[in-house]
This record gives structure tokens, sequence and C-alpha cells, in this order.
């Protein structure tokens, strides 16, 4: 086994629904507080899985994270038994509710920035968890996330599991969600893809209506961390004018996988420069060309592009060597979008195959299909020291379909959350998954 690039999903939790909780993601604000589908949810999202599972072989999943929270409510002042705090929390703060039982844990992009051992100067995979501290609700996942990541990847010989950055506005990170890396034909060491979209000083450019998530300082953090040479990073700002549109993330405007990047014309801050030292970097490094797929406003204007997330679409070696486009059905009901897929797949580049799949009721809430996965490329040895349990094989995706069957309701309202029993019903679910998984229950139950 040599170096292999796996996708770890993030499976989606029972208590999946739409809170309108993430301030610039539009999609979220659009369809806050209707009513959501879990089990629809948790089988669209292992669906994708399944698809990719079939193509590459290498598709894995992490656990969604123990909800409610109710310690985070407690720890604002609401006392008594559980009905008692969800009660209280619910008519005096219903949003701190929807805030403790968030299944958002389910996009994986944002679970982590990774590293490869080929890129990192002692030799061991590392993995920074995204603090996400630029939203409540997501902000606390960090150190549940953390622990996960620890239980799943356990040998310090071979990985390293960092703390997330401190918790404070100079270093809001959120993960692989603005980091992609580059890798050429037949290399194992990669060239490291930083987005941010708030710049270190007083100086820069920055968006006026929504926040920039990232900031350069994280950014620089991370990529010391991991121990990465110079020549294996390259830093770049996202456009403070698509933030504003609604592009929260890099990933909802560009998207690359090993010699290829997707992205919109005004993805990046002085973008021909930034691509011209992306390029020259990359093959400095690989000895070949990045293949550079840019649509402009005329081809794809900046909405359609955010309204059918194109660029959050995920790409993905098949077995036989080809790359598949993995979009959202949106991109087949948007004209421009349909027409910017066929001219990709018919373009002369790798990308050969696309595939439209459902996954509305993660995009309702603001996720596609990059959000829902985070890239691990493992060598041999990692490998075989994985846990394999979360490995997802034909037997894993019958058990965790029918576990989603018996456990997860059809409908999920803001009221419904007002529902104590709600709580047993997922607590349950989590400790039948941890035996699925043959991980410790304490692990899915963590109190962290």
């Amino acid at each position: 086994m040599s170096n292999q690039e796996y996708f770890f999903d993030g499976l989606i939790g029972p208590t999946h629904n739409y809170a309108g909780l993430s301030f610039g993601n539009i999609a979220s604000k659009l369809h806050g507080h209707e009513v959501a589908n879990p089990r629809a949810a948790a089988l669209q999202g292992l669906a994708k899985m399944k698809r990719v599972a079939d193509l590459t072989g290498r598709q894995c999943l992490l656990p969604p994270l123990r909800r409610p929270r109710l310690e985070f409510l407690q720890s604002l002042g609401f006392k008594g038994s559980d009905a008692e705090v969800i009660d209280q929390a619910y008519r005096c703060r219903p949003e701190l509710l929807a805030i403790c039982y968030s299944a958002s844990s389910m996009w994986t992009a944002n679970a982590a920035t990774v590293s490869p051992s080929a890129d990192c100067d002692d030799g061991r995979l590392h993995f920074t968890p995204a603090n996400l501290q630029s939203t409540l609700h997501r902000s606390i996942e960090a150190e549940s996330t953390t622990h996960n990541l620890r239980a799943i990847f356990n040998s310090e010989e071979l990985f390293c599991v960092h703390p997330p950055l401190p918790a404070q506005g100079l270093f809001a990170d959120e993960g692989a969600a603005n980091h992609t890396r580059f890798v050429g034909a037949g290399q194992s060491v990669g060239l490291e893809f930083f987005v941010f979209g708030m710049p270190s000083g007083s100086t820069g450019e920055t968006p006026n209506k929504f926040p920039a998530r990232q900031t350069q300082l994280a950014s620089e953090a991370v990529a010391r961390r991991h121990q990465l040479q110079a020549d294996r990073v390259c830093f770049g700002q996202q456009n403070p004018e698509v933030i504003d549109a609604g592009v929260f993330h890099n990933d909802v405007i560009a998207v690359g996988h090993e010699d290829v990047l997707l992205c919109h014309s005004q993805a990046f801050l002085n973008q021909p420069e930034l691509l011209d030292r992306l390029s020259l970097k990359f093959e400095n490094l690989s000895g070949s060309s990045l293949q550079v797929i840019e649509f402009s406003e005329s081809e794809l204007p900046l909405q359609d592009a955010v309204s059918s997330y194109l660029f959050n679409s995920q790409l993905v070696t098949r077995k036989d060597g080809g790359i598949s486009l993995i979009c959202p059905v949106e991109c087949e009901e948007n004209r421009a979008a349909k027409e910017c897929v066929a001219k990709v797949v018919e373009g002369r580049n790798r990308i050969d195959d696309v595939i439209f799949l459902d996954l509305r009721q993660s995009m309702n809430n603001g996720g596609g299909p990059a959000c829902l996965r985070l890239r691990v490329v493992l060598d041999a040895r990692q490998q075989e020291a994985m846990h394999a349990g979360v490995m997802l094989t034909e037997s894993l995706y019958g058990k965790l379909t029918e576990w989603v069957g018996r456990h997860y309701r059809e409908s999920l309202s803001q009221e419904d959350l007002r529902d104590p029993s709600l709580v047993g019903e997922t607590w349950e679910a989590m400790e039948e998954l941890s035996k699925i998984l043959d991980l410790p229950s304490q692990v899915l139950l963590n109190q962290s």
C-alpha cells in the first residue's frame, strides 16, 4: 500500500435541524426554522459515502458529536433536571437550546486541517482541530472533535493531533474548508494552499457585510505547527467581495484535488498574481503544471455559484485513475452551473465524469458535498494503525442505514427540541453507534 487519500465524511446526527445559526451562510439563514428530516439527512449522507466508497474504496466516517450539550446550558445558569433545563432555555432563549442541539459537526471539512506525513518535517501526519470560534454553535465542537480524532488516530509515533488554536478572534480557524493540498502525479510531497479572509495587521482589505471566518494568523500558525517548509506552503486571501456575497468559506468558491484547481474568477484577492504564484510553487515542487479551471462572472454569476454550490463539489480519483466531480443536484437544476459542469467534463483536463447527488437536507443547512468530507492522506503504516471501525464497508453501510431507520425521527422542528424525550433517544442511539463502530461509548458520549 502506498500513500492513499481517504475521505472522512461526517455521519449526520439524529438532531439535524434548521435553526439558521450561521451568520453569513445564506442557505442556513434562508431555511432557518423550517422542519428538517434527520432520517433523510443521514441516509442522503450515507448514500454519498457509499457512492465514493464504490468509486475509490477509501471512504471512512467520523461519528456525530454528542447532542444535546446540556452542560452548555447549565454553564449559562439554567438549573434543574434535564427536562427543566430544556424547558427554561426554550422559554428564555430558544436559540441557546438550538445551539446545544446543533448537528453541525456533520460538516467535517471544518473538523480540522490535515497535513500528510510526507509534507511534515517530523514524518508524522498532523491534525489541527478547528476552533470554529466565529460561531457559538460550532465553537463547542472543538474539544470533542479533538477527542474523537485522537481515538481514531491513536498512535503518537505516526499521528500528531494538536489541540485547537486559542479560541480568540486573532486565531479564528475553520479547518480544511480554507485549506487545499495539491500533489503531482507519482509524487508524495504536496503543496498546501492556505486561504484566509482576515489579513494580519490593520491595512488589508476586509469584508463589510459578513465576517471573515479564517485569519491569516491562524493559517500561518497551523503551517508552523505542522512543520511545513516554505516551499511546501502558499498563502492567499479570499476576495472580501465574495465573502459579502455569501462565500463564508473558500470551499464555497474553489475546490482542488491532486493537480487540479476549479475556481471562480473572483475567488481570491489579486487572483491573477496569486494563481501565478501558486502555479510556480507547484511546478517547482512537483515538476509538473497545475491545471487551473476558472469560470468568469459571465459564465457563472456569483449568485448562481453560491446557490448551486458548484465549487463545493467533491473531486475524487477513481480506482481506474480518472477523476469524478460529485455535485449536488442543485448544479443540475441551475442552468449556468450545469453548463459549467459540462464544460469541465468535456474540457482538456483530468476530470472526465460528473455525478449529481441529492444532499438537499445538508444543502438547506448550508453545506454541500465538499463540506461533508475531510481529506486524509495515509501511508501504509498509518492505514494499518487507523481505527478500522470507521472504514465504510458494505457491512457497515448496511448496519448504519438500519440504525438510522430505527433511531432517527422523520421530522424535527424547533418546537420539537423542547421535547425532553429527544435527549434519551439521541443518547441511546449514540450508545448503539459506539458498538457498531467499535469505539468505546465514552468516546462518542464524551463530556468535553
